[in-house]
């Protein structure tokens, strides 16, 4: 079930969040930045995860911290183009394999619920009139209920319900 709600993905409630990154991401701009900035170690293990396993767009990274929720890298954009450089732009076709994937792993770990941004709509450029269907298509019909931070409020608590 996807329910629409407005608030700061960073006080949900849920199980998971997941939200839109470039593999090898430097997670110095937007959700990612915060992420980085309240679980640093989040940040770290996604450099090692990225330097040994070299992902691909479309794919998708998890990470549990102590206290915190399941946190879904989706690589929804394409790599920086240099060490150090900004991502490179989202695409629909690494949002619809990304979306796939975590719709996968939602039932394969029995997650009850997960936020999820407008993955790829902000520093990855795509229109969310494109990205709304994708995320209808792929977790409309997964047994979690889906959290869709569609309008962020810093600082407002959610109606997760």
């Amino acid at each position: 079930m996807i329910k629409y709600v407005k608030g700061d993905i960073l006080l949900s409630q849920s199980q998971a969040v997941a939200h839109g990154v470039a593999p090898n991401d430097d997670f110095k701009q937007g959700l990612a930045l915060s992420l980085r900035e309240q679980w640093p170690s989040l940040y770290n293990d996604f450099r090692h995860f990225c330097k040994t396993t070299h992902p691909k767009e479309g794919g998708l990274w998890s990470w549990k911290g102590a206290g915190g929720p399941l946190i879904y890298n989706l690589f929804t954009q394409q790599h920086p183009k240099t060490q150090g450089s900004h991502p490179g732009k989202a695409s629909e076709k690494y949002v619809n394999q990304s979306l796939k994937n975590l719709a996968k792993e939602l039932e394969k770990e029995d997650i009850k619920s997960v936020a999820i941004t407008k993955v790829a709509t902000g520093v990855g450029g795509l229109d969310w009139e494109d990205v709304k269907p994708l995320i209808e298509k792929h977790l409309g019909e997964v047994k979690s209920t889906v959290y869709v931070y569609e309008n962020f409020v810093k600082g407002e608590s959610a109606t997760e319900q």
